[in-house]
């Protein structure tokens, strides 16, 4: 079963059902993107966009600048990873989070010296089911308090969501 839109014979498939009961919905909004390259020593004692700018795909065209857009008002599942190098252990904490439009969406916190010295790798990652209004914001968002500007965010890092209802 195929049911499209478009003209009255629908030209483009919104929603496939296949023989299995397989339901996919090729124009639903989602979104991939990592980084072309490092974001490197993160200023210390403010909030730090991620900055995300190669799209592995891009349903919708709705992420652009760091930053995804929601096209519609709906439940939207939102995942970060962030491959960090450098940390500090001078650092008080560092906070991670997911900025949309409505609240914040904490990912993690952690005081980084629990290691004896400056941590060379550390991956930061979660995920949260967010409430989204139709263009409401979402992204991706780090402070380091105090210690020294020497935190990096390399290309294995990357930022996803999807349209889930």
């Amino acid at each position: 079963l195929v049911i499209g839109k478009g003209s009255a014979l629908g030209t483009t498939t919104a929603i496939n059902i296949d023989s299995s009961g397989h339901v996919t919905k090729p124009l639903q909004p989602a979104f991939h993107i990592t980084k072309s390259a490092a974001q490197s020593n993160i200023a210390i004692n403010t909030n730090v966009d991620i900055t995300f700018d190669t799209e592995s795909f891009d349903v919708g065209s709705d992420f652009a600048s760091s930053t995804f857009t929601a096209p519609v008002t709906g439940k939207y599942i939102l995942c970060v990873s962030l491959y960090g190098e450098n940390f500090d252990t001078a650092a008080t904490y560092y906070e991670t989070h997911i900025s949309t439009s409505n609240r914040l969406y904490y990912i993690e916190t952690f005081d980084p010296d629990f290691g004896d010295a400056d941590f060379a790798y550390f991956n930061i990652s979660g995920s949260s089911i967010v409430d989204m209004d139709a263009g409401d914001t979402a992204k991706v968002v780090i402070r380091q308090a105090n210690g020294t500007a020497q935190t990096d965010f390399g290309t294995a890092s990357f930022f996803s969501g999807a349209l889930i209802c």
